[in-house]
């Protein structure tokens, strides 16, 4: 959040992308064309506009916030909201066997507004080449920042559809058309990490201007994708082999932004999630928001404007995402105050009686504890909107007080001007631990990890009531050496990510990437449908539900070059 704008924005009228258009057939019908945008001063301004553009989704056709697509599509959360027919397209999302590709909201929005990204990112990038390096001394480093942009966008949507077509900036109006979405998986990572490269080849260690991609940005980029491509999936999704060398990329790229210095954890979790400690030291590379910046609501984040809870009086509205019982039983520790990994979901934890990770107060609002680190005001189940169907539990990372100064309040519905983390130093350091466990060299990952838990442990600060006490029980503690496996190492990777991100959406993808969504989350069903009988008809197919359909509209409007997604 910041209380002037970062970059100067260019012309509205400019920056202007209609929504009614085809995502493919799409051009900015403002003012000005690329053709006339000569002089560096209005390409800069181009330049901004892509950097924009990455935050530019909306509440039903979200690019950046994964709570629909990555933790409500999986064992982390439920829809919420007032019943399942409230926001229907998240409901099939949490059903898996209700997508179709004719969901309007979500499934289709969300890739065209995704490609709309893509689009400002070449526009830009014609224009910044049409300049000399004499007339434009930046043009390298803006053009870095721009290939960060569009592979970015390329990532989210090949984790969300898979299948999915690329082009670049040199490809004409008419060839876009012709651009098919059978690349093969490889071939499809590999030019999203072209543009990661040309990134960490150009970008500056540093940047003057707070928001910008960085050198070290790209490394953990590029980093992340590598660790996707590690796991090498079949026509069907299935993982088939994984891939010590893109392993060993990982390794290598994140020891780069680990070396750097310029990042650490955060001493307390819960500086990820206020404006007032937003840019710290754990972030790599975040949306950039703005609020009383000379506008009339300043440049807010709306896609998570639904997940407020809907009965507390200083907000009103909407109540959606609700974290599940299974995630709030995840959170729960034994005597030696690890985690209870086999019997955690075996009943419904006792919350007054078991000892938990302190993450679980930062993540989820319960009858009785701070809400969002108020104890003034703590969340109470009369806040929960249809608790006969989703349960008393509410999310809270990604939402602020309504005192903040970075809440905006937009009719029934709710924005922030908080800074969006994209890249973390806390997935840094997971994600070199996870590709040292699949190498074979689970001894390097125990440190990694054991900062992960040392923080969480630490993050106590803000969780006390108003009397000075503790609202739970925590016992959190490093993992020890001594049978510290192979298998036993994965299983604490897997499991201090979902603590980690709980809510954040990784968790769908995680479960896809290593290739265990289908038991993992039909195991969730069968027991969450007797607690939750909303539930009762969910199932996960494997081979179908790992990714979206493509949108029918996009393959009507392409006269069928696009080939859907298996299963749909």
């Amino acid at each position: 959040m910041k209380n002037k704008y970062i970059i100067t924005f260019i012309t509205a009228g400019l920056l202007f992308f209609s929504s009614c258009k085809k995502a493919l057939d799409y051009t900015p019908p403002g003012v000005l064309s690329s053709a006339d945008l000569t002089s560096p001063t209005a390409i800069e301004g181009l330049v901004t506009a892509a950097y924009a553009a990455i935050g530019n989704g909306d509440m039903i056709g979200p690019i950046y916030s994964n709570w629909a697509f990555g933790s409500v599509h999986s064992d982390d959360a439920y829809k919420g909201g007032g019943g399942t027919g409230d926001v229907g397209d998240v409901d099939a999302l949490e059903h898996y066997n209700l997508v179709t590709p004719n969901m309007g909201w979500f499934v289709t929005r969300t890739w065209q507004n995704l490609f709309k990204s893509i689009g400002r990112a070449n526009v830009a990038l014609r224009a910044v080449n049409s300049l000399s390096d004499a007339d434009f001394p930046d043009k390298k480093v803006r053009l870095g920042e721009l290939k960060f942009l569009r592979a970015h966008s390329y990532f989210t949507m090949k984790r969300l559809y898979k299948n999915i077509p690329i082009f670049d900036e040199t490809v004409s109006d008419e060839d876009v058309l012709k651009t098919s979405n059978e690349l093969s998986t490889e071939e499809s990572w590999n030019k999203i990490a072209a543009d990661f490269q040309f990134a960490i080849d150009n970008l500056p260690e540093t940047q003057q201007l707070i928001g910008r991609a960085n050198k070290s940005a790209a490394q953990a980029y590029l980093a992340r994708v590598r660790l996707y491509q590690a796991y090498e999936q079949n026509a069907t999704h299935k993982v088939i082999n994984i891939n010590a060398t893109r392993l060993q990329e990982v390794v290598t790229l994140t020891q780069a932004v680990i070396s750097s210095g310029k990042y650490a954890l955060s001493a307390d979790i819960a500086n990820n999630f206020l404006p007032e400690t937003e840019n710290g030291p754990e972030s790599i590379f975040a949306i950039q928001f703005t609020i009383n910046d000379g506008t009339t609501s300043g440049r807010m984040s709306y896609e998570d404007g639904l997940n407020y809870p809907h009965g507390a009086p200083q907000y009103g509205c909407c109540g959606f995402h609700a974290p599940s019982q299974n995630l709030v039983n995840a959170h729960t520790t034994d005597a030696n105050g690890l985690p209870n990994f086999e019997t955690f979901n075996n009943s419904i934890a006792d919350l007054n009686v078991v000892t938990v990770d302190p993450r679980l107060d930062h993540t989820v609002g319960i009858d009785g504890h701070p809400y969002k680190y108020d104890n003034t005001k703590p969340f109470s189940n009369s806040w929960v909107r249809d608790p006969g169907v989703y349960g008393n539990f509410h999310s809270m990372r990604y939402q602020q007080l309504a005192t903040s100064s970075s809440y905006f309040k937009l009719g029934p519905f709710m924005g922030t001007a908080k800074n969006y983390d994209i890249l973390r130093y806390d997935d840094i350091l997971l994600m070199q631990a996870e590709a040292y466990i699949e190498l074979g060299q689970q001894d390097k990952a125990l440190p990694l990890i054991n900062q992960i838990r040392a923080r969480a442990a630490a993050s106590t600060g803000r969780l006390k009531k108003a009397d000075g006490t503790f609202a739970s029980k925590y016992n959190t503690k490093e993992y020890p050496s001594a049978g510290w496996t192979k298998d036993y190492a994965r299983k604490a990777l897997q499991w201090e990510r979902r603590l980690e991100f709980a809510t954040e959406g990784p968790r769908f993808f995680d479960l896809v990437r290593w290739g265990i969504a289908e038991p993992i989350l039909n195991a969730y069903i069968n027991i969450e449908k007797v607690r939750r009988p909303f539930l009762a008809t969910a199932k996960f197919t494997a081979g179908r539900d790992e990714y979206l359909p493509i949108p029918q509209s996009e393959i009507t409007f392409t006269n069928g070059l696009y080939k859907q997604n298996p299963g749909y």
